[in-house]
């Protein structure tokens, strides 16, 4: 998805600027429907636990997004579809209202799915109506908006397919996700172990700045000084994993953050997320193996795959591990310095990766006007960084600075890890 930067906006014709931006609209809209095809009313509607939303839901809230920032804004006299869906679709915007507990969205048995289907396809035509009659004058702040809620329902997008995948995984048939081909291929690590990739240090310059769309936690771009260090040229696999596992490494709390510690054993943690032992499965497929290491994730149950990256490690597995392998994780600064290394392999296509990066502020960070002020800044506690992409992350979304966050113990989320060391 290509939006010009609004500072340079004149030097495109006003034409081009709508073509392009009804283009990119039904792009990012019609990816959201193609993720779905695959599921039925009933799983769109599940709500596997509080963090997780329904299927549904993320197609609720992602037009409620648009309705509400966008084209309330911006379209005079403009009539919500349903006025009911401000309550129900909005997440976390105090600014804007009342809204449905996070964790009852699962009671959304109604409005039906169909219900939903037709405020998307309300909202996309007073959308698209909004950027074919834009005159110049108001085409910047048009632009931005509509640029922000696309990077936004792209971020949905992957949630979308990681809840799904997690309540998939508690159901005891295990059905596959399995989206149309094409929309998520697990890339295959290269032969050979990882090599380490060294980096000078220095003071270097982090973060977003000129043309293109980044989130305000990823500006302003300022310096910050990094001491020389080297770093894997690729994620931790599967195989590296299970040796960690196989040297008590779940029972040996010099490996361990205090807090990883207790949430090992809160939660009875013995492996990475979505790993099964075979012969504790009551409704095992037959063409898999009667004992040893299965794996779960979008494609459905599977015997492990060695070669392939661990994924779904909480920030304490994933400290844990380096630890124990005598290295670290990086600093969000050194992941994003070392990102155009060469030889630096599995960047954003395969899985978010952990950093030992509080989500803090940047200096001089100032958040986005009006209700989008609570877009970022709001979150900057209790979370730690993740940089890269994973396989569920949209094409052109993810970026060297793009800064994704959750809290330490989050394993629901594609999330692995990659090593680094002092120089």
């Amino acid at each position: 998805m290509k939006t010009p930067a609004t500072d340079t906006i004149s030097s495109f014709s006003l034409a081009a600027m709508i073509r392009s931006a009804r283009r990119n609209y039904a792009e990012v809209r019609t990816h959201s429907l193609a993720l779905t095809r695959s599921l039925t009313s009933e799983d769109q509607s599940v709500q596997s636990m509080p963090d997780a939303s329904p299927t549904k839901w993320h197609l609720g809230h992602t037009t409620w997004f648009f309705e509400t920032l966008l084209l309330a804004p911006h379209v005079p006299g403009y009539a919500p579809f349903d006025a009911r869906m401000a309550y129900l679709f909005n997440s976390y915007y105090e600014s804007l209202g009342p809204r449905l507990a996070r964790p009852e969205r699962g009671m959304l048995t109604r409005p039906a799915l169909e219900h939903v289907l037709a405020y998307r396809q309300h909202v996309d035509a007073a959308v698209d109506n909004l950027l074919s009659t834009m005159d110049a004058a108001v085409a910047p702040t048009v632009l931005d908006a509509l640029a922000l809620g696309l990077h936004h329902e792209q971020q949905h997008q992957e949630l979308l397919v990681t809840d799904i995948v997690h309540a998939f995984s508690r159901n005891p048939l295990f059905p596959a996700f399995a989206p149309p081909s094409g929309l998520l291929e697990i890339p295959r690590n290269s032969s050979g172990g990882a090599e380490w990739l060294s980096h000078p240090g220095g003071i270097v310059d982090v973060g977003h700045d000129g043309p293109g769309f980044a989130f305000d936690n990823e500006r302003p771009r300022h310096p910050t000084l990094l001491r020389p260090f080297a770093i894997a040229d690729r994620l931790v696999t599967n195989r590296e994993y299970l040796a960690f596992i196989d040297d008590d490494g779940y029972r040996r709390s010099d490996f361990w953050l205090s807090d990883g510690w207790a949430a090992i054993h809160a939660n009875g943690w013995e492996a990475p997320g979505y790993w099964m032992r075979a012969e504790t499965l009551a409704l095992r497929p037959s063409e898999l193996p009667d004992e040893g290491w299965l794996s779960f994730g979008h494609d459905g149950l599977h015997a492990l795959d060695f070669d392939d990256a661990v994924t779904h490690l909480s920030f304490y597995e994933a400290a844990a591990y380096a630890q124990w392998a005598g290295a670290r994780l990086p600093t969000e600064f050194e992941w994003e310095a070392a990102s155009t290394l060469p030889g630096m392999r599995q960047v954003a296509d395969r899985a978010w990766q952990w950093t030992r990066s509080s989500y803090d502020p940047y200096p001089g960070f100032r958040p986005l006007a009006g209700a989008a002020s609570e877009y970022n800044g709001k979150f900057m506690v209790g979370q730690l960084v993740l940089r890269g992409g994973s396989i569920a992350t949209p094409p052109g979304h993810a970026r060297n600075s793009y800064r994704n966050f959750f809290p330490p113990a989050t394993r629901w989320q594609i999330t692995g890890m990659r090593l680094a060391r002092d120089a």
